[in-house]
């Protein structure tokens, strides 16, 4: 029994302190200490400044040469192919067509970035191997999503003019994203062992401490109950597989690979944590109406609480973690 509540203790203290973050960013936004405008503004603010920060800390930080694992990061790679690939052939059993690119960006694009690290950190102190995670999967995130929703967006829309130019315009702003750009400088910088001076790095971590606590606040600043409520059936289902049955598939087969404690958390994040809100932006800019997605987003980001917490538990029930 002692074993049980130390386990369960250990869950709800790495899931619940992320979520109540969230509930609080909610919170400001009912008491009118937070708009939509200024949410949108503080998301751009963490995305582009203080994540970026907090990435280049870490690893600019870290012995990279001992902390490289070649084998993470193609597991990483070919897990989220795969969930991809998964997602198209779910999408085929809707009937409504116009809705199929939105369920696929839906059921595999996680929050890996935001909650990724957030849970990352709160358990080890510090996201080296989130940071992995992200440099293998958020760039196929935006260029499977930049195809997928390209090609199913409708036909009277003005962006399938140019499938070519939007995917070479994509690729482009993967290569500029401020999170991509952090973990490369920080992995350049750990690998050339350039000194950091005092002033440095005492600034930049002022930004990255505060990257976890603003981006959850903004996220859950987000959350609209509002619009979810037209597609949950269809949301729900996007949901089940999104947070359940993708880490139902492949958490086995990262422990059979051999990947414990801050890895498997960060394949764990990256597989099952809730739909990114980034993906109603893409959908809308697709000509998508953006329902399906709104839902998704939210719904997963409230289920999220607690598969992730059971996950947790089972994982750290087995010793993995």
């Amino acid at each position: 029994m002692e074993h049980f509540l130390g386990n369960l203790s250990f869950s709800l203290n790495a899931t619940i302190p992320v979520f109540i973050m969230m509930l609080f960013g909610k919170l400001m936004i009912v008491l009118g200490l937070l708009d939509e405008h200024t949410t949108k503004k503080l998301n751009t603010f963490v995305f582009k400044t203080l994540l970026p920060a907090l990435l280049f800390m870490d690893l600019s930080t870290a012995d990279f040469k001992s902390v490289w694992d070649t084998r993470f990061v193609l597991f990483c790679f070919t897990a989220t192919l795969l969930s991809i690939g998964a997602a198209v052939g779910f999408s085929l059993l809707h009937r409504d067509r116009s809705e199929r690119g939105e369920i696929i960006q839906a059921c595999y694009r996680s929050s890996a970035a935001i909650l990724g690290i957030a849970f990352v950190k709160n358990i080890y102190g510090q996201a080296t191997m989130a940071a992995l995670m992200i440099a293998a999967t958020v760039p196929i995130y935006n260029i499977a999503a930049v195809v997928i929703l390209s090609l199913t967006a409708p036909e009277n829309h003005e962006l399938q003019k140019s499938r070519g130019q939007l995917l070479l315009d994509t690729t482009k702003n993967v290569a500029k994203n401020p999170i991509i750009l952090g973990i490369v400088i920080g992995i350049i910088w750990s690998v050339l062992d350039i000194p950091q001076p005092v002033i440095l790095s005492k600034s930049v971590s002022y930004l990255g401490n505060m990257a976890t606590p603003l981006s959850l606040i903004a996220l859950g600043a987000s959350v609209k109950v509002g619009e979810a409520k037209e597609k949950l059936p269809t949301a729900a289902w996007i949901a089940a597989v999104k947070l359940v049955l993708f880490c139902a598939v492949f958490l086995p087969v990262a422990v059979k690979l051999g990947f414990r404690g801050e890895k498997l958390i960060a394949i764990l994040v990256m597989l099952g944590s809730a739909t990114t809100g980034s993906c109603f932006v893409m959908s809308k800019s697709f000509g998508h109406k953006g329902v399906v997605t709104a839902c998704t987003v939210m719904l997963t980001t409230l289920l999220s609480a607690f598969t992730l917490t059971t996950w947790l538990f089972v994982l750290k029930s087995l010793n993995y973690i």
